[in-house]
């Protein structure tokens, strides 16, 4: 099977012809993951060089286990599972400090704070606009980093892989209202640390 036929099949295919030992399908997994996987890894851990040797990590752990993969649940969902568990165990290792956050739910809906903290795209007329959307863009990834591990990830499964709020439960093996309460809060700290930065 040609590359450009494992380009069209659907990931529950792919996964299969890997799961009896097809090395092009593997390679194909690869190529469709590897990208969305490393941005999810480097965001958690901050550090590029870190990032790529865990991207790497996680993608043997998938070669390794590929047969314990199940088909009933979204084989993305499986992998970034193990690629956040790769990120989780490496920031355990480096004891990074994290902020607990205590905040209490307060009435801002969610479409207001994607709006003021996660979404980066604007009209930029001028270099000084343009400057302060690259500023307005470092202090929300450093906001982000300040997040205990657990609310980052649930950050950056939702608003930079776009996954839905069950998706993000299976992922991160968590009750659903966990991760609610979880992207809650990290909202709220996220638009505590970046008051101001857009005055």
């Amino acid at each position: 099977m040609t590359a450009e036929t494992l380009g069209t099949l659907p990931d529950a295919d792919v996964v299969r012809l890997a799961q009896q030992g097809r090395e092009p399908a593997f390679r194909e997994l690869v190529r469709r993951y590897e990208r969305p996987v490393f941005s999810l890894v480097y965001r958690m851990v901050r550090d590029r060089e870190a990032a790529e040797d865990l991207a790497q990590d996680t993608f043997v752990k998938v070669l390794n286990h590929i047969d314990r993969y199940s088909p009933e649940f979204k084989f993305s969902s499986w992998l970034f599972k193990i690629a956040n568990n790769v990120a989780i165990d490496h920031l355990r290792r480096r004891r990074l400090d994290t902020v607990s956050i205590d905040g209490a739910p307060d009435a801002t809906t969610a479409s207001e704070v994607e709006a003021s903290t996660i979404q980066l795209a604007v009209d930029r007329e001028s270099p000084l606009e343009e400057l302060a959307s690259r500023e307005l863009g470092s202090a929300i990834e450093r906001a982000i980093g300040a997040l205990r591990p657990q609310y980052r990830a649930c950050i950056m499964l939702r608003h930079v892989e776009g996954r839905s709020y069950e998706e993000i439960a299976a992922t991160l093996d968590l009750p659903l209202g966990t991760v609610k309460t979880y992207i809650h809060r990290a909202r709220h700290e996220l638009r505590r640390a970046l008051e101001g930065v857009r005055d």
